[in-house]
């Protein structure tokens, strides 16, 4: 009966011990419980959160996006303006009337507009004439001939320029060999 009394008694504190540690027990598994789905709601509300992070970025991205693509826009606008008052004022000035005549009416407005019958302007006439661009490869040919220099005389004036004054007094003389070549001209000539 001893050993009977022994286990009894044992049996019965491990059944009070049970039942004591039962309640810990449960309390403890239910903290854990609402530990994990605290965590499980922390995650979502945190993936939630990242994904709209994400989806404003993008929004972002591409408002900024078609930012620069207004920007652009607005600079060919203004450009493509500047162009035409550019355009604009070349004909105000009247340097753009072979644009508006046609071919065959280049005769019938030869005495209003500056545009010959070959379609260069008067302008461009008066730079070919003044050597500026004689051979129209769009160099200023003035530059090639202002490097080479001229004949002066004892006062520092070209023999051009006492060619031009002396066929002057020629002419205010009666003289019509304004526009004869001397032989002395033709040597100046040559040289430069």
């Amino acid at each position: 009966m001893a050993v009977g009394l022994i286990v009894a008694i044992v049996v019965v504190l491990l059944v009070v011990g049970v039942l004591v540690m039962l309640p810990r027990m449960r309390a403890k598994a239910e903290q854990q419980k609402a530990e994990r789905e605290l965590q499980s709601r922390r995650a979502a509300v945190a993936d939630r959160h990242r994904g709209e992070a994400t989806r404003r970025e993008r929004e972002a991205e591409m408002a900024e996006q078609k930012a620069r693509i207004a920007q652009q826009e607005a600079e060919k606008g203004r450009a493509e303006a500047q162009l035409e008052h550019e355009r604009a004022k070349l004909h105000d000035r009247g340097m753009a009337d072979d644009e508006l005549i046609a071919d065959h009416e280049r005769d019938r407005f030869a005495g209003v507009t500056d545009v010959d019958g070959d379609g260069s302007t008067t302008d461009d006439r008066a730079r070919r004439d003044m050597g500026r661009d004689d051979d129209r490869d769009g160099v200023d040919d003035r530059r090639e001939t202002e490097t080479t220099p001229r004949a002066a005389t004892d006062d520092g004036t070209s023999a051009d320029y006492e060619q031009g004054r002396e066929d002057e007094r020629r002419d205010e003389d009666g003289d019509s060999s304004r526009f004869r070549r001397t032989a002395a001209a033709d040597e100046e000539r040559a040289r430069h």
